[in-house]
């Protein structure tokens, strides 16, 4: 199965050729924890979400690391205006991304690196940059990239910096996305920082935000890795910064391939709390969506494509799937625990075939969705006139299971074999699942303990976590 991608950098649909056979290393632009988590970000987590999924069921292992933007201006603010520690102030907001993602039907990353662990590589960075040419410390202890000394800045946005005012230091961590300046690796330290602080080679500071993912990914994926995706936001002025300090100081390729997903809209609008318009997933939850039914708006749109988002697509969603359901409860009575035929029905193959087609050719979600109802039109059509066995049905079952590999929308919040368990107590063994990856011990506890006052009592096994019913 050959998959095609969209390359940013390029603007073209490139085969996807991994560094290392078998293997597809990709990091991802993570949320930075100062509040709340809105369904704008998660548009890019699902996307990163299918893009994960459609790897794996081409044949790749897939190691995908998430940052978690810990320290920056907004996280900063907010602990300041809270009156309470950096690491404090975050924790919640950390504890509510891990119980999203889950909500969502999100597949784990394999490590959560936070920026506030990671201030040695950081500092290690800059002083190879330093060692290059590339940084200088300005008056007030603050160290710099020079974008002027570095001939390739502006990959992978396609920014040309020659004729445009340049020279100028920016210090905050976001700042107008068509000027080009200066940026910040370690910022000194101020009044407004308070007590987040760390020593350094150039005198006390914190990290600049660019700096965060060019380190961490670098140490979990090596110098040069296969993909990295983020919103369309993010890919300037971040991401060129990001390649920028990467190259210069390794001298090879940062990302081999970038993928961006574009914005979403709410009711054809900007996000903007001022309109009424801004939500997060827990606000949605408490309107009576539920996590699959904002999945189903998320995964059904092409990625590159703008979003539309609203409470009439999430009506569309809750019929659609509610005719899977529909389906998938015909073909378990109609199937009665038969083995599955050792070949599919010719209409079943032909609708996988359409929607691994769909998949490969840069994540074509609206034609794979449409793969599967025609799956469900002439599933529905055979079992009517009886010319689907009962093997037939549990081989189309098994289709079903392949499809949903990538969608996770078909068994959304059922055990692989078919069991029923609630969708609550599948978001939060997700939740756990991501908590244990990312070493939170004290999270993953919790989540259990959570799990046992609802009646289900988890164990971890060699072969990951065990749930029953107390």
């Amino acid at each position: 199965m050959q998959l095609k991608f969209y390359d940013t950098a390029t603007r073209e649909l490139t085969p996807f050729s991994p560094l290392h056979e078998g293997e597809a290393r990709m990091y991802t632009c993570g949320p930075t924890v100062y509040n709340f988590a809105h369904v704008g970000n998660f548009r890019a987590y699902v996307f990163e979400d299918i893009l994960h999924r459609a790897l794996a069921y081409a044949g790749y292992r897939v190691t995908q690391i998430m940052n978690l933007t810990d320290v920056d201006d907004k996280t900063i603010r907010g602990a300041k205006a809270a009156g309470i520690p950096l690491k404090e102030y975050t924790r919640p907001y950390i504890k509510a991304f891990f119980e999203d993602i889950a909500t969502l039907g999100i597949t784990p990353a394999a490590k959560y690196p936070a920026a506030t662990d990671h201030i040695p590589e950081m500092i290690a960075l800059i002083s190879r940059l330093f060692e290059k040419g590339l940084a200088y410390k300005s008056d007030d202890g603050s160290v710099y990239f020079s974008v002027a000394k570095f001939a390739g800045y502006g990959h992978p946005a396609h920014i040309d910096i020659e004729g445009m005012q340049g020279g100028a230091r920016v210090s905050q961590d976001e700042y107008d996305k068509v000027s080009v300046g200066d940026f910040a690796l370690w910022k000194a330290h101020s009044d407004d920082d308070g007590d987040v602080v760390w020593d350094s080679p150039w005198g006390p500071g914190r990290p600049g935000w660019h700096i965060e993912c060019s380190a961490m990914s670098m140490k979990y994926l090596g110098e040069t890795f296969d993909i990295h995706t983020g919103g369309i936001d993010n890919l300037f002025p971040h991401h060129a910064n990001e390649t920028a300090q990467a190259e210069a100081a390794t001298g090879k390729p940062f990302a081999r391939l970038w993928m961006h997903c574009a914005h979403l809209r709410l009711n054809g609008e900007k996000m903007s709390k001022s309109l009424g318009n801004f939500y997060t997933l827990r606000d949605l939850l408490a309107k009576g969506w539920s996590g699959r039914e904002i999945r189903y708006v998320l995964v059904n749109g092409h990625y590159r494509q703008t979003l539309n988002f609203t409470f009439d697509a999430l009506a569309a969603a809750r019929a659609s799937l509610s005719r899977i359901d529909a389906f998938t409860a015909r073909l378990a009575e109609t199937a009665a625990g038969a083995a599955p035929a050792e070949t599919a029905p010719e209409f079943a193959t032909s609708a996988l075939e359409a929607f691994s087609a769909s998949i490969a050719e840069d994540l074509n979600m609206p034609n794979a969705l449409a793969a599967l109802f025609r799956l469900v039109r002439d599933g529905n059509a055979a079992i009517d006139a009886k010319s689907a066995s009962a093997a037939d049905c549990a081989a189309i079952v098994e289709v079903l299971r392949k499809m949903d590999t990538v969608l996770s929308l078909i068994f959304f919040g059922k055990k692989s074999g078919g069991n029923d368990i609630p969708e609550e107590v599948a978001a939060l063994l997700d939740a756990r699942a991501a908590a244990r990856k990312a070493k939170a011990w004290a999270e993953s506890d919790r989540i259990r303990d959570e799990l046992k006052a609802l009646g289900w009592e988890v164990k971890d096994t060699p072969q990951g976590q065990k749930v029953s019913k107390l």
